[in-house]
């Protein structure tokens, strides 16, 4: 049996249009890496959080998390085109995404030298303090 990535943003919009479809208010998934709560609300959407890890993250990888709520953006918005390259190695200086308020970027530092491995967040969305962005996996 394969583990289910609870934090790819495709699986978690379609397990909340099944559990729409089939009439659920909500469901609750923990792990020994974190929780995963999804909320149907009838008018407002779904209301999702996702603590921790839980997912297909190797053991060893650190993630990047939001240092506040916000809209996530992964490259500058001043680039016209996406740029991203995935995996790249980074430095614990590296600037690898931005938190937009309003008018404000806030830069995301990838705090810890390795592989940017994966966005763990969709560019646009809104993303709460805490929430994962990406893993880096260490290298050696």
């Amino acid at each position: 049996m394969s583990t289910i990535d609870f934090s790819d943003p495709a699986t978690i919009a379609a397990l909340t249009e099944a559990l729409t479809a089939a009439g659920v208010d909500g469901l609750e998934i923990s792990g020994p890496g974190g929780q995963l709560r999804l909320v149907i609300s009838k008018g407002e959407g779904p209301h999702i959080r996702l603590t921790g890890g839980i997912g297909a993250n190797p053991a060893n990888a650190a993630i990047v998390k939001a240092p506040i709520a916000g809209c996530f953006c992964a490259i500058h918005p001043s680039v016209s085109e996406e740029t991203e390259t995935l995996p790249r190695r980074v430095s614990d200086k590296d600037v690898v995404g931005f938190i937009r308020i309003g008018s404000v970027l806030l830069p995301v530092l990838a705090g810890r030298s390795g592989l940017l491995a994966r966005r763990l967040a969709e560019p646009g969305a809104l993303v709460g303090f805490g929430d994962p962005l990406f893993e880096i996996e260490p290298q050696p």
